[in-house]
């Protein structure tokens, strides 16, 4: 398999094989070949460019900076995913990345493929100068697969809307005359971006879990009671308890969940830990997110590391390890951060029972079937953390039309169309003994294979 992805779609493919049901014009041979060429098309990318960009710095040096751009299905639609500026990027992972990106689109049916950027740096060793610069090089180099109905980036780990907007406009240069504005998504709002995109992911990811504990229980509270499944049972277990939350990750998304549990009305939650890439903060009466928010907001988004610091901004916390957030007695953990924090090596210290994946591929597939199989209810990145690319589908619609919607009316068009995904999988998913993010890949998987049989690509 081409991507770690892989593996959970050829389980998703084998169980739809047993299924006459399921593309009932397929039988015997024929139905085993048709069911060869969607493990062949979805196991890999179309296309993986690499670039070398070639950056002037401000001290006089010239870098050659490695770029990426994974291509990786659009048979929903135009390829779209994020441009990370981090310096983790390599092939393997834009590769891993831009395949969640296609089966993530296709279970929430927005009308994108799977896409996905990066830029081997890390950009808190650059200036906003040289920043710019490597966001124009980006664009100038991917310049012929990228538009707003061939590829259209986004926001990922280590951008935001400045980088947009920068590199929105380098597009606009390249081609005068052309429609630019659905080119770039995440924009600044001033620039053609949507109202609500920055904090849509983080809503999204803590929207999945209330809807799931308040909404979804209480409209099936009987049946929850005499339901025997191991997931249905971890949840009973905390509907309706005072539940307290550690969050790893302080950045848009997990900042803005941490701010949505703070002020939930409808869960009792208290958010006891925050960690970022420095240090955890916790405190078991609760901590003030408010105060940290502001922190954060003016110290360059770092959580404070001293006491002292704590001490003038008036917040109780004890400090501690950055990943000790991954290992407090929480009822509840965000995964807000990177890739594979929980693994192997640490899966058996995690002590919470119900995990949110707001990151991509925060859980490694042996630690997340480890976690299954001992009861622990995941929220998996394919159905939690959809909000941005929901929101982003928003703002390509607003810049096509220019026209543009209310942050009211985003936040209310974005949980109507989570909820539509939720109310999909999770009676299917309370009702049989696979963890939801199996769930979640099969209703994909089938998407996206009825869609390539009726494009004519299986034969």
């Amino acid at each position: 398999m081409a991507s770690k992805y892989g593996a959970v779609v050829q389980e998703s493919l084998d169980a739809l094989l047993q299924d006459d049901s399921f593309m009932p014009n397929f039988s015997g041979e024929e139905r085993e070949l048709a069911f060869d060429s969607l493990e062949a098309i979805l196991s890999t990318p179309n296309q993986i460019q690499k670039s070398f960009l070639r950056v002037p710095m401000e001290n006089g040096k010239i870098l050659r900076i490695p770029a990426f751009r994974v291509q990786h299905n659009n048979a929903l639609g135009p390829y779209k995913g994020g441009v990370r500026f981090h310096e983790s990027v390599d092939e393997d992972e834009v590769v891993n990345l831009a395949t969640l990106m296609t089966l993530k689109n296709a279970l929430h049916e927005v009308p994108f493929g799977g896409g996905k950027g990066g830029v081997v740096i890390n950009p808190r060793e650059y200036s906003e100068k040289e920043l710019h610069t490597i966001s124009k090089k980006y664009v100038h180099y991917f310049s012929d697969i990228l538009g707003p109905d061939k590829d259209i980036p986004a926001p990922d780990v280590g951008t935001g809307e400045r980088e947009m907007d920068w590199m929105m406009g380098e597009f606009k240069s390249i081609h005068p005359g052309q429609p630019y504005r659905g080119s770039f998504t995440g924009k600044s709002h001033l620039n053609g971006g949507s109202l609500g995109r920055r904090e849509a992911t983080g809503k999204g990811v803590y929207y999945t879990f209330r809807y799931m504990m308040h909404d979804f229980i209480n409209d099936n509270k009987d049946w929850f009671e005499k339901n025997e499944n191991l997931f249905a049972k971890t949840a009973m277990e905390h509907y309706k308890r005072d539940l307290t939350f550690g969050i790893q990750g302080f950045g848009n998304v997990g900042s803005v969940a941490a701010l949505e549990a703070y002020n939930c009305n409808y869960i009792k939650t208290k958010v006891v830990a925050v960690s970022d890439r420095n240090v955890t903060l916790y405190h078991s009466d609760g901590l003030d997110i408010n105060a940290l928010v502001k922190y954060t907001s003016e110290n360059d988004g770092d959580l404070p590391t001293s006491d002292e610091a704590l001490s003038q901004n008036g917040i109780e916390a004890d400090i501690r390890d950055r990943e000790d957030v991954l290992y407090l007695d929480t009822d509840v953990l965000i995964l807000a951060a990177l890739e594979d924090q929980i693994h192997e090596d640490n899966m058996e210290k995690v002590k919470a029972r119900l995990i949110i994946e707001g990151a991509n591929g925060p859980i490694t597939m042996k630690a997340d079937d480890y976690l299954s199989q001992n009861g622990v209810l995941i929220v998996p990145d394919i159905l939690a953390n959809a909000g941005g690319v929901i929101v982003s589908y928003l703002e390509w619609l607003q810049g096509r039309e220019t026209q543009f919607y209310s942050e009211e009316e985003v936040n209310t068009m974005l949980l109507k169309k989570m909820k539509e995904t939720m109310d999909q999988v999770f009676p299917q998913f309370f009702n049989d003994p696979f963890p939801l993010r199996q769930n979640c890949y099969m209703h994909s998987v089938m998407k996206l294979s009825n869609t390539l049989y009726r494009h004519g690509k299986l034969y």
